[in-house]
């Protein structure tokens, strides 16, 4: 189906791994266009109830393949690129109306620290980093971790991260409060099948509400979150999973979702 990415779904579970591992998944034109297409074929399948993203081989993604554009270097617009392959593929995984996990196995950089950024939850390896190469060759931050680090970790913590392209360990990472989860190399598929099984067993329209809130909650004041609760909780009470919800805390079992 797709030649530089591997997408399979089971149980619930959509995977799209990033499959170019010789160039450590790094994004040319093919990479981009096939991954918007995947990002947008799972929020389209009903079946699909929550999403991993990770990286074959060692690397999860090195963010732009600069030598696909060795020859094209002050020809080329970089804003174009941005507006027409980055910023899609990061609204298609925040507006997604199921979780998004990112299973962090080895260095994020560029573009790709934004990829992992955008995600709803980063289970790393230890072995894994992340870092914002951007300065290093002149540029600006993009695919979103402009916006994504300073509300993560500051505005001073973002300028120094950025501006003198600091590695990110795992283990930093998850003090910073930006990973879920630090497992050794051998567990981590353990630990992303764990938490991809439990948002696929969940509540799948209440995820999608929470998602479209917290989104919103970073450019809205009180009130105007007030009403957004009010928005979603009205929508929720008349989901299909909310009634079996209530049904099973009624009849003291757990309850099982059927995300609609």
């Amino acid at each position: 189906m797709y030649n530089t990415l591997l997408f399979n779904t089971e149980n619930g579970v959509c995977s799209i791994t990033l499959n170019r591992p010789d160039v450590f998944n790094s994004f040319n034109e093919e990479l981009s266009a096939e991954f918007i297409d995947a990002l947008k074929k799972a929020g389209r399948d009903e079946t699909v109830r929550t999403v991993v993203i990770t990286g074959a081989g060692k690397a999860f993604c090195s963010g732009q393949d600069l030598k696909d554009i060795k020859g094209e270097i002050g020809q080329r617009s970089l804003g174009e690129s941005v507006l027409r392959r980055y910023n899609p593929m990061i609204l298609a995984i925040r507006e997604m109306p199921k979780p998004v996990i990112c299973r962090l196995n080895g260095v994020a950089a560029g573009a790709g620290a934004s990829l992992a950024l955008a995600c709803d939850m980063i289970i790393a390896a230890e072995n894994a980093s992340l870092i914002e190469v951007f300065a290093n060759v002149g540029l600006v931050p993009d695919s979103g971790s402009s916006f994504f680090l300073p509300h993560l970790v500051g505005y001073n913590k973002a300028f120094e991260l950025i501006t003198l392209t600091s590695k990110i360990s795992a283990a930093d990472a998850y003090q910073l409060g930006f990973i879920y989860k630090v497992v050794p190399m051998a567990e981590l598929d353990q630990a992303v099948a764990e938490l991809a099984g439990k948002y696929a067993q969940g509540p799948t329209k209440a995820y999608s509400l929470i998602k479209k809130m917290l989104n919103k909650a970073y450019s809205s004041t009180l009130n105007e979150m007030l009403m957004q609760e009010y928005y979603g909780q009205e929508i929720a009470g008349r989901s299909d999973d909310y009634k079996e919800g209530v049904t099973a805390f009624n009849e003291k079992r757990p309850p099982v979702f059927k995300g609609k």
